[in-house]
């Protein structure tokens, strides 16, 4: 079970309002002594391509201070647990956007979206906590995100995700079943006739 679940994603995504309070919620995070945290600013350029359209999946490529990564995810129904395979470019020779480009043209690009996620997140040995302002040229939107990180069965992730929630107070909220590009790029929706 643990090779089937090194590509999927399991995670929660909470849309929260201009007006939430991050300090409060920096706060709880902080009490749970997470190992490591981090506050950066990511550009993500999403591609959707032909198989894609067919097969529902986009392809993302993000470049920033800590990653360089092409990433297929695929968009569920609900993105709770969904795959999710990166594969880690490095960074040792640059951005190389013009290479992503390039390549994913071959592959039959149909429509291409770039988002800018102003990120601060909390790791701990079991889950990846992040709180951020997601924004394109037209939208915006902030989010809490639990993501877990150590999946030996997808119960055992999905239990990680709720005790983590109820530590921090979202556990009665109702999160969003949608990935970041469905709620941030509504013509993804159309192309995909959901």
């Amino acid at each position: 079970m643990q090779n089937e679940l090194q590509f999927m994603e399991i995670e929660h995504k909470f849309i929260v309002e201009e007006d939430f309070n991050l300090s409060t919620f920096r706060t709880k995070i902080e009490q749970l002594n997470p190992i490591r945290t981090s506050s950066i600013r990511v550009s993500d350029r999403y591609f959707l391509t032909g198989i894609g359209q067919q097969e529902k999946f986009l392809l993302r490529h993000r470049y920033d201070p800590e990653l360089h990564q092409l990433t297929l995810k695929t968009l569920e129904r609900d993105t709770e647990i969904r795959s999710e395979i990166n594969l880690d470019l490095g960074h040792h020779a640059g951005a190389q956007e013009d290479a992503v480009d390039a390549f994913l043209a071959k592959l039959g690009v149909r429509w291409s979206g770039t988002l800018h996620k102003d990120i601060e997140a909390w790791y701990f040995p079991d889950i990846e906590i992040v709180h951020y302002l997601a924004e394109t040229d037209t939208r915006t939107v902030r989010c809490v995100e639990f993501e877990a990180t150590n999946k030996s069965s997808i119960g055992a992730a999905l239990g990680t995700l709720k005790r983590y929630e109820l530590k921090t107070g979202f556990a009665a909220h109702a999160r969003s079943s949608l990935s970041l590009p469905q709620i941030l790029f509504p013509e993804i929706a159309n192309a995909l006739g959901s």
